[in-house]
């Protein structure tokens, strides 16, 4: 799954890339959790930036159900193989065949926070394009509920999910969000488009274009919302083979890793 996610990018500079325009002044974000208000841009308006609550709840859900994520495959693959070809069961889920049809979203990022399989965000990793590619987007959806008792309107959305690639493998999590190339962003958001181009859009993003590194477990509370809590805290890891790291730096610049500097600082 993909339950958190980093956005800092400017927001002129988030314009810039997407060729939208927002009304709005979003703060950066470290830590996007559930229930956050984040930026994205829909189907309905694709030239506008707009803040949404991340956590989808359907306009006929009787109460809020704030799902971070919709499987690209629906109910196949269910063993998260990385080499499922099949049919992409989205198009048939209840909750989303709706969404994925008419009220597509791309969802603006610069980096994701994943855990691993086993330890979760007791032991996370932050995630992002090499060559300090970003912002990105992730394939999402949306929708609008009505909470019956205030009357309050909420604008909501999910991030869509697919098959791990060799990177997410290797840091041991068995999902990743759908990253969608520069290219296609037009492409997700026309809704005259055949609903088969869409789902072949669904897929993992080349690993060899990505790298993480581990960052403190802090992150898991959605309270440790500052920069300092995504710096790394150990050596890069690639999909192909370990990299053995000296000098590098981390993706927004912050300075050297702390494994590092904990190294110089014995061989003083």
């Amino acid at each position: 799954m993909c339950g958190r996610y980093v956005i800092v990018s400017k927001v002129e500079v988030v314009e810039k890339k997407f060729s939208a325009k927002s009304e709005i002044i979003f703060e950066p974000n470290f830590n996007v959790s559930a229930g956050a208000m984040a930026p994205i841009i829909t189907s309905e308006n694709p030239k506008k930036i707009q803040l949404s609550h991340f956590g989808f709840t359907p306009s006929f859900a009787q109460k809020k159900t704030y799902l971070l994520n919709a499987r690209a495959e629906g109910d196949h693959n269910l063993e998260n193989r990385s080499d499922f070809t099949g049919a992409k069961g989205i198009i048939k889920k209840p909750y989303f065949r709706k969404a994925i049809r008419s009220q597509r979203c791309l969802v603006i990022a610069d980096a994701f926070i994943e855990g691993t399989s086993m330890n979760k965000l007791k032991e996370p990793y932050l995630v992002y394009l090499k060559d300090k590619i970003r912002p990105i987007a992730f394939a999402g959806i949306y929708d609008e509920w009505l909470d019956s008792t205030s009357g309050e309107l909420f604008h909501n959305f999910a991030i869509i999910t697919c098959p791990p690639n060799k990177l997410m493998t290797k840091i041991d999590h068995h999902r990743m969000p759908v990253i969608l190339p520069p290219e296609y962003y037009n492409d997700y958001l026309n809704l005259d488009a055949p609903l088969s181009d869409i789902t072949s859009l669904l897929q993992s993003f080349p690993a060899q274009q990505m790298n993480a590194y581990k960052i403190s477990p802090a992150i898991k509370s959605p309270k440790n919302n500052a920069k300092e809590f995504i710096q790394p805290v150990s050596e890069w890891v690639q999909p192909e083979k370990e990299l053995k790291i000296t000098n590098q730096i981390d993706l927004f610049g912050m300075g050297e890793s702390r494994a590092k500097r904990k190294r110089d600082d014995r061989n003083k």
